[in-house]
């Protein structure tokens, strides 16, 4: 493949997730509020996330050997497209089959992908005459700048479909009582908060309508523009029982010591991003300011996000992976202890889009980040790593939605806090067990 084709495929595969998760993550950010009913909503989130560590254990090894990467990416974004007009009629009968289906889908997705790329950067770094991790780093730079724009345009619609016909934002906001909104915000008390109550049904039907646009549009370009490649252990994998591909899967998850370690930061990066889609949305945003304001927000989160994974992609080259891994543990943590304290207040809209930019920038650093370091780090396992990276950082956000109907946000803070800790802690042990051992190969070469 030359180095134009590497570059189209990369844009492609951009892309098609672009469009998949305009509507996705839109729609995730408004479950806690639009599907609020017995839970719908969250529940729905939760039951992805399980089922995606199901998948994990089991599918995306099998499937990528049977398609190959290019033909498992459009089948598992099916997925994602009947979760989408499962919202047309958001009830538990339609909400939990599609919300498994799409986890199920969700793990040969991310690791097909993942592979993807993490091959194709393998190739143009051969060709011109970069490192591995240099051309790893910057394509999923590439990737995740893109792919984070989504939150730009699946906001953009979702605000401009729920917004109210009145302008003046004074006669909006008729809930007083703040006190009850932010870290104080109770998801299982009654309220008497109209800031909180679903859109019409109308509007709710057009949002939907154009999600299953956007998601059906990603799978037409992954299946005409997406060229087909073979991962270079392929032909060792001609021939091999299905299940020995599931245990190789679960001997990396056993027998690496880095992944092991890795697990807390993984599981924080589903917990982060849960806390944010399905807390700060809710608890901050709708209670205080409105569901239409929810989109708004979630823009400025996006465009930043977008423009750090570009930036930390490019800059992680030279100034490596840890200084990033410090300024998410700095930027996060300073949120946090913020959101503990601040109580939202309509006057000063300045503070939503504040914290939403600071919460993007870390969120940059964990997306890009841990999944370069783990294309880097397990090069000559990067399905069954990355089938293990999807499985934690699912468990981080069964975990984080499976409470989130039954708990206080301060405590749901807390816990965000104590995974990014510990995680942090692992990534450090790993980055010494990496340099103490590159220290001894060199020192072996020398004698």
């Amino acid at each position: 493949m030359s180095e134009k084709q590497i570059i189209k495929n990369l844009i492609v595969v951009s892309f098609g997730f672009l469009c998949l998760f305009t509507a996705f993550q839109s729609m995730s950010n408004l479950q806690s509020s639009l599907n609020k009913e017995e839970g719908i909503g969250t529940w729905s989130l939760a039951t992805i996330y399980a089922a995606l560590v199901v998948s994990c254990m089991f599918v995306p090894p099998i499937l990528i050997a049977h398609l190959g990467c290019k033909w498992t990416i459009p089948l598992s974004m099916g997925g994602y497209l009947l979760y989408m007009a499962a919202n047309f009629h958001a009830i538990w009968g339609t909400m939990i089959p599609a919300a498994i289906i799409l986890g199920l889908g969700a793990a040969p997705l991310w690791s097909a992908k993942c592979a993807y790329l993490t091959e194709i950067g393998v190739w143009y770094a051969r060709a011109t005459g970069n490192t591995d991790d240099a051309i790893i780093n910057r394509f999923f730079g590439i990737f995740f700048c893109l792919f984070q724009t989504s939150q730009i345009w699946g906001n953009l619609i979702s605000s401009t479909i729920f917004a109210p016909e009145a302008a003046n934002g004074s006669e909006l906001i008729v809930f007083t009582d703040l006190d009850k909104c932010g870290a104080n915000f109770e998801p299982y008390a009654p309220s008497n908060n109209t800031n909180l109550k679903k859109p019409e049904q109308s509007k709710v039907y057009t949002l939907c309508g154009v999600y299953v646009g956007f998601a059906a549009l990603a799978v037409i370009i992954i299946v005409f523009l997406l060229d087909k490649i073979n991962l270079e252990k392929d032909e060792k994998r001609q021939g091999k029982p299905s299940a020995m591909l599931l245990v190789a899967t679960f001997k990396h998850l056993l027998s690496s010591k880095a992944q092991m370690l890795l697990i807390p930061l993984t599981v924080y990066s589903g917990v982060e991003q849960a806390f944010f889609a399905g807390d700060f949305t809710k608890s901050y945003i709708t209670c205080s300011i409105g569901i239409w304001n929810v989109g708004y927000v979630m823009i400025c989160y996006g465009v930043v996000d977008a423009i750090c994974s570009f930036a930390f992609g490019q800059l992680v080259q030279f100034i490596g992976h840890i200084p990033f891994f410090i300024l998410a543990f700095l930027v996060h943590g300073g949120v946090q202890i913020t959101l503990l304290f601040w109580i939202p207040d309509p006057d000063r809209l300045i503070i939503f889009y504040v914290l939403a930019a600071l919460w993007g920038m870390g969120d940059a650093v964990i997306q890009t980040q841990i999944n370069a370091f783990y294309g880097n780090l397990f090069k000559g396992h990067a399905e069954a790593a990355f089938a293990n990276y999807r499985l934690w950082e699912s468990a981080g956000f069964i975990f984080a939605f499976a409470y989130n109907n039954y708990l206080r946000t301060d405590i749901k803070i807390y816990v965000c806090m104590a995974f990014l800790i510990v995680g942090m802690v692992g990534y450090g042990t790993v980055e010494i067990m990496e340099r103490s051992k590159s220290s001894r190969s060199v020192e072996i070469t020398k004698s």
